[in-house]
Protein backbone atom coordinates (compact mmCIF):
# COMPACT_ATOMS: atom_id res chain seq x y z
CA UNK A 1 0.00 0.00 0.00
CA UNK A 2 2.89 2.67 0.73
CA UNK A 3 4.69 1.64 -2.09
CA UNK A 4 1.62 2.39 -4.14
CA UNK A 5 1.10 5.83 -2.46
CA UNK A 6 5.07 6.15 -3.13
CA UNK A 7 4.73 5.72 -6.63
CA UNK A 8 1.52 7.88 -6.88
CA UNK A 9 3.73 10.82 -5.16
CA UNK A 10 6.57 10.38 -7.39
CA UNK A 11 4.62 10.72 -10.82
CA UNK A 12 2.71 13.73 -9.52
CA UNK A 13 5.85 15.56 -8.20
CA UNK A 14 7.54 14.44 -11.87
CA UNK A 15 4.24 16.09 -13.78
CA UNK A 16 4.30 19.14 -11.63
CA UNK A 17 7.85 19.58 -12.54
CA UNK A 18 7.68 19.09 -15.89
CA UNK A 19 5.14 21.50 -16.06
CA UNK A 20 7.11 24.13 -14.11
CA UNK A 21 10.10 23.57 -17.03
CA UNK A 22 7.44 24.14 -19.80
CA UNK A 23 6.09 26.86 -18.37
CA UNK A 24 9.50 28.55 -17.88
CA UNK A 25 10.87 28.20 -21.08
CA UNK A 26 7.55 30.05 -22.29
CA UNK A 27 8.11 32.57 -19.64
CA UNK A 28 11.53 33.22 -20.93
CA UNK A 29 9.99 34.25 -24.57
CA UNK A 30 11.43 37.73 -25.25
CA UNK A 31 11.41 39.45 -28.40
CA UNK A 32 13.91 38.78 -30.65
CA UNK A 33 16.23 41.31 -31.15
CA UNK A 34 18.85 40.84 -33.61
CA UNK A 35 17.69 39.16 -37.00
CA UNK A 36 21.58 39.95 -38.30
CA UNK A 37 21.99 36.40 -38.23
CA UNK A 38 19.17 35.44 -39.47
CA UNK A 39 19.49 34.63 -43.01
CA UNK A 40 16.45 34.80 -45.66
CA UNK A 41 14.32 36.78 -42.35
CA UNK A 42 11.65 38.67 -43.40
CA UNK A 43 12.00 42.12 -42.16
CA UNK A 44 8.41 42.69 -42.09
CA UNK A 45 7.76 39.83 -39.90
CA UNK A 46 7.86 39.22 -35.94
CA UNK A 47 9.28 36.90 -34.35
CA UNK A 48 10.32 35.94 -30.65
CA UNK A 49 12.91 34.05 -29.44
CA UNK A 50 11.83 30.57 -27.55
CA UNK A 51 14.28 28.54 -25.59
CA UNK A 52 13.46 24.86 -26.18
CA UNK A 53 12.71 22.90 -23.07
CA UNK A 54 12.90 19.33 -22.19
CA UNK A 55 9.99 17.27 -24.06
CA UNK A 56 9.42 20.04 -26.91
CA UNK A 57 10.00 19.42 -30.44
CA UNK A 58 9.23 21.99 -33.68
CA UNK A 59 5.83 20.27 -33.77
CA UNK A 60 5.01 20.80 -30.27
CA UNK A 61 6.57 24.57 -30.30
CA UNK A 62 4.91 25.28 -33.95
CA UNK A 63 1.53 24.09 -32.88
CA UNK A 64 1.29 26.40 -29.56
CA UNK A 65 2.14 29.60 -32.17
CA UNK A 66 -0.02 28.36 -35.55
CA UNK A 67 -3.06 30.08 -34.75
CA UNK A 68 -4.99 29.70 -37.85
CA UNK A 69 -1.02 28.89 -40.02
CA UNK A 70 -0.86 25.61 -40.95
CA UNK A 71 1.74 23.56 -38.29
CA UNK A 72 3.79 22.28 -41.25
CA UNK A 73 4.25 25.37 -42.41
CA UNK A 74 5.08 26.87 -38.94
CA UNK A 75 7.54 24.17 -38.52
CA UNK A 76 9.09 24.62 -41.82
CA UNK A 77 9.38 28.68 -41.33
CA UNK A 78 11.51 27.69 -37.90
CA UNK A 79 13.74 25.31 -39.87
CA UNK A 80 14.17 28.03 -42.35
CA UNK A 81 14.74 31.34 -40.35
CA UNK A 82 17.11 29.32 -37.97
CA UNK A 83 18.98 27.82 -40.59
CA UNK A 84 18.38 24.12 -38.98
CA UNK A 85 19.17 20.83 -40.93
CA UNK A 86 16.17 19.41 -39.42
CA UNK A 87 13.41 19.42 -36.75
CA UNK A 88 15.40 18.17 -34.63
CA UNK A 89 15.81 20.71 -31.42
CA UNK A 90 17.62 20.16 -27.69
CA UNK A 91 16.62 21.59 -24.93
CA UNK A 92 17.98 25.13 -24.53
CA UNK A 93 18.29 26.09 -27.51
CA UNK A 94 17.17 29.03 -28.67
CA UNK A 95 14.96 29.54 -31.60
CA UNK A 96 13.54 32.43 -33.55
CA UNK A 97 9.94 31.62 -33.78
CA UNK A 98 6.81 33.77 -35.93
CA UNK A 99 4.62 35.60 -33.79
CA UNK A 100 0.78 35.67 -35.89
Amino acid sequence: MKQRQAKRLARTVLSVSLLVVIGAGFSSISAASDNSGVANADKQSKYVQVVVTPGESLWSIAAMVAGDASIASVVADIVEVNQLKGADVVAGSKLLVPTF
